[in-house]
């Protein structure tokens, strides 16, 4: 039984242009002219009997498909087949941003900003003070009342409540038909004037 290994992923971006037998560099015209060159080569109908030679061709038409889009060769000139990988997983846009977090500094300043404010959620060390712990949140002044949360039902009646003490009484329902106007689309002069 064989055991199959995983390859490991490079970051030198190098590795496909050895399949092709070119440089690191080459053009596209290069990167053509090779590819048809070892494709005839090891082609599986030229070679019905050798395993090994339709291995190869698959991983000249894998090198020749990833080296000819420009996007994916970008990549892989930059990062290697962990860029690929990377790519793969989280997207071509975002192969940079991800090898940005994943470099030194920004770990060191993820560290550094931990350890600052105590916690990772607060962006500075007074928000974390003032929030997250409470010990140097102002205190109410005593003979004020302390705010305190209502209910959504309780605030509803108390609008209601407030508007026909004043007079007013709230709009409940919906016009029920289309042609019947309403006081906000009537037909007298609108007035848009703010006492100031």
């Amino acid at each position: 039984m064989a055991e199959q290994r995983q390859r490991a992923l490079s970051t030198s971006g190098e590795a496909l242009y050895e399949i092709l037998a070119l440089e690191k560099g080459a053009t596209h015209d290069e990167i053509k002219k090779s590819y048809r060159k070892l494709a005839l080569k090891y082609h599986p109908d030229k070679n019905p009997d050798n395993p090994e030679a339709a291995e190869k061709f698959k991983e000249i038409n894998n090198a020749h498909a990833t080296l000819t889009d420009l996007s994916k060769r970008n990549i892989y000139d930059k990062y290697g087949s962990l860029g690929l990988y990377v790519a793969e997983q989280f997207g071509e846009e975002n192969v940079n941003t991800y090898f940005m977090l994943s470099s030194w500094w920004a770990k060191g300043l993820f560290a550094v900003c931990g350890l600052l404010t105590g916690c990772y959620l607060c962006c500075c060390l007074c928000c974390c003070f003032n929030c997250c712990c409470g010990k140097c949140k102002p205190k109410v002044p005593e003979g004020e009342e302390q705010e305190f949360c209502v209910s959504p039902e309780d605030l509803e009646e108390q609008i209601k409540n407030d508007m026909e003490r004043d007079g007013e009484t709230p709009i409940v329902l919906q016009p029920t038909n289309a042609t019947e106007k309403t006081q906000l689309i009537g037909d007298s002069h609108r007035n848009y004037r703010t006492d100031s």
